[in-house]
């Protein structure tokens, strides 16, 4: 063993401990040699090891001071702490003040696994590192692809914040940016300061520049402040504040372009979304989301989606999720942005909507009983007003037997109106009570298929529905829509979403599904279910402009999911007509991913009158660090192209870049625009260019990203 000179070093190291500014950690100090001189200094060689709480400080050689209480090495000095590792020639630690300063030392942050040079490198007690004439970088050492330069640089890994002055940001030896002051993360916590500005280009509005400043204004309250460039248009900000707190979970938005160069307008966005708990169950929902105008999201937004809103959601709730009651109080209006849709075609504002529902189910063999009731205010500028009144009182008694069940139950269904504006001859407080008769039965069935390791389940269904006829012409359409078939529709009792109309009809739904497991992992392999519905007697009640079913039967639904053969897996929808024999709906998508770095996706969509749509898009390595990402979006119907966009991305260990050019719909009357995006990410530091993720990530199923 080495000898120690932590015996002679002690007394002075002890006596410091009760002197203001001296810490309470021993320090444990071992050398080769030790040559002792009569002040109390120290001269020690041969290995010197410097150990304390926290961290351990190795050099070949070093001297003490008991003037100056500190202790200068040199040759191999090397330090490695929590936070950080430094190798460096020459250092110097100061008890006192708990300080490690190292010349042309080089360093690496655990953190972030991202390292550095500096000409001089000084360590805090508190883990503060303060760094001149510095370069800093994530990648490995031999490849500096990327380099932070500065004068002067602060890394607080107690805060995960650095912070540097006089700044240039180099890549591939190419300086990219220059800033007196910059911010920058060291470790995944948040922190304020600008970013990276994103840079983009569209044929509408031109270059696009934004520069975000993030401000973490407490752990619970952040926001991001936005100015954004668009040379054919003008200046735009954009701001989102965030906000949790132990009863709420809010966001607000606000775009604003003051007087567009387009359209000389003003252009704003507004959207406010918060969850507050109010007290014991009660709960406050804010959804509100408006623009200034029609054209908004043709003009700024990104996608076919945003430019096909018809009406913007504006409701504020006030609910109570009870054990067997819920309670609330609805709001809503709708913004209307599609200046072709008339006053009687507006959605009614429902001001107030009341909901009243009670539900106590069985457990098992015997009886449940429940409510659903709601009162409604409809209001519009045109058309019928008034109140409605629906409740809908039920009663079920279940028969429960291992792998099976028949539940007959009884409803009553009353709906009643106050209305004005009505049409001379029309009845101002129409109403309506009609009771549903009901009888639900399945099973359950299974098999294994041992050979394989598979089980195989067999669930039949029955809903047999019985509902009389009521005459309900003179009672007005407020929000009441016949939805498109699907298997849910297939096995409700009122093939309307609403309660303006109750269909009358004696019918039974018929369904069966069939699903594979895995029996040794529990992975579903496969889920098939066809089911139809069949009429008893012909159908009156109807939607006004809508003729009555006569049919003796819906059409056929179908679903697959299939997930057998290794990698591909397969969902399929199918509507057919048997009295026809055509298909009414169909949809399918097929996918291929072996790894999570490559997918393909193929799909297609068919609605009979309105829709028929292919699309392919992929994301796949062509080469070691190269990955291609694309997606064809394309309108058989109508002969166009929706969406195509096809990019490249290159990824090292430091840094990626992704190019992607696009060309997509974006206005209501099938006008096109392009674009092009191009973002550098500098792992560790930020991102530069636009967030061309986003769309990826939209577009490609399974997209995962770098």
């Amino acid at each position: 063993m080495a000898p120690s000179v932590a015996d002679t070093a002690k007394p002075d190291v002890s006596a410091e401990r009760d002197e203001p500014g001296a810490g309470d950690e021993e320090i444990q100090l071992e050398a080769g040699e030790a040559e002792l001189t009569l002040g109390g200094g120290a001269s020690l060689s041969g290995g010197v090891r410097l150990q304390r709480s926290g961290f351990l400080l190795e050099a070949e050689q070093a001297d003490y001071d008991p003037a100056l209480r500190a202790l200068s090495l040199a040759g191999g000095v090397r330090y490695g702490g929590p936070d950080a590792d430094v190798e460096s020639e020459l250092a110097r630690f100061s008890y006192d003040e708990g300080l490690i300063r190292f010349e042309d030392a080089r360093f690496g942050l655990a953190a972030r696994n991202s390292r550095g040079e500096a000409g001089l490198l000084q360590i805090e007690r508190s883990g503060l590192l303060t760094l001149e004439d510095v370069s800093y970088t994530t990648c490995p050492p031999g490849e500096d692809d990327w380099l932070l330069l500065g004068n002067r640089i602060r890394l607080d890994t107690a805060e995960g914040v650095g912070t540097a002055r006089n700044v240039k940001l180099e890549f591939q030896g190419v300086p990219i940016l220059y800033a007196p002051w910059l911010s920058f993360p060291i470790s995944p916590a948040r922190k304020s300061g600008f970013l990276i500005p994103d840079i983009g280009s569209s044929g509408r509005n031109g270059t696009d520049v934004s520069v975000p400043y993030y401000w973490n204004i407490a752990p619970n309250y952040d926001a991001t402040v936005t100015p954004r460039l668009l040379t054919r248009r003008g200046m735009q900000l954009n701001t989102e504040l965030r906000m949790l707190t132990g009863s709420s979970d809010g966001t607000a938005e606000l775009e604003y372009l003051p007087g567009d160069d387009e359209t000389g307008e003003d252009r704003v966005y507004l959207r406010l979304q918060d969850r507050t708990i109010i007290a014991d169950r009660w709960r406050a929902l804010l959804d509100v989301r408006s623009v200034s105008d029609d054209n908004y999201f043709e003009d700024l937004g990104g996608s076919l989606s945003e430019a096909s809103t018809t009406h913007l959601n504006q409701s504020l709730r006030f609910d109570y999720p009870g054990r067997h009651w819920y309670l609330a109080a609805d709001f809503r209006i709708f913004q209307t942005i599609d200046s072709t849709i008339t006053g009687e075609e507006e959605p009614y504002r429902q001001l107030p909507r009341l909901i009243a529902s009670g539900d106590w189910p069985s457990t098992g063999t015997g009886p449940s009983w429940g409510i659903d009731s709601e009162l409604t205010y409809f209001d519009r500028d045109a058309g019928v007003t008034g109140w409605r009144l629906n409740a809908r009182p039920r009663f079920e008694y279940s028969i429960e037997r291992p792998g099976l069940y028949l539940r007959p139950g009884i409803e009553v269904d009353h709906t009643a109106y106050g209305l004005t504006q009505t049409a001379p001859g029309e009845a101002d407080a129409p109403s309506r009570t009609v009771p549903l008769f009901s009888v639900d039965a399945g099973a359950i069935f299974e098999r294994s298929i041992d050979d394989r390791g598979w089980i195989q389940t067999l669930e039949p269904r029955m809903l047999y529905v019985h509902v009389p006829y009521a005459e309900q012409q003179d009672l007005p359409v407020f929000d009441t829509i016949e939805p498109d078939l699907n298997l849910v529709q297939v096995f409700r009792k009122n093939r309307f979403v609403g309660p303006d109309r109750l269909a009358d009809t004696d019918q039974v739904a018929l369904g069966v599904t069939t699903r594979l497991f895995d029996a040794a992992t529990g992975r579903q392999l496969l889920r098939a279910t066809i089911g139809q519905t069949r009429y008893l007697s012909d159908q009156g009640v109807t939607l006004p402009g809508l003729a009555p079913v006569s049919a003796d039967s819906s059409d056929y639904i179908a679903e697959l999911g299939f997930d057998v053969y290794g990698n591909w897996n397969l969902d399929l929808g199918h509507q057919w007509n048997s009295d026809t024999d055509t298909t009414t709906r169909s949809e399918i998508r097929l996918q291929y991913l072996p790894e999570d770095d490559r997918v393909l996706n193929f799909s297609y969509r068919f609605r009979r009158g309105s829709i028929e749509q292919a699309d392919v898009s992929w994301s796949w390595p062509i080469g070691e660090r190269w990955n291609l990402v694309g997606r064809y979006n394309y309108s058989l119907r109508e002969d166009t192209t929706l969406e195509r966009f096809v990019g490249v991305e290159y990824e090292s260990c430091c840094w990626s870049i992704r190019l992607v050019t696009r060309r997509y719909i974006s206005r209501r009357d099938r006008t096109a625009d392009s674009s092009i995006a191009i973002q550098l990410e500098l792992k560790g530091l930020t991102s530069v260019g636009d967030p061309a993720d986003e769309l990826l990530e939209r577009g490609i199923l399974g997209y995962s990203g770098n």
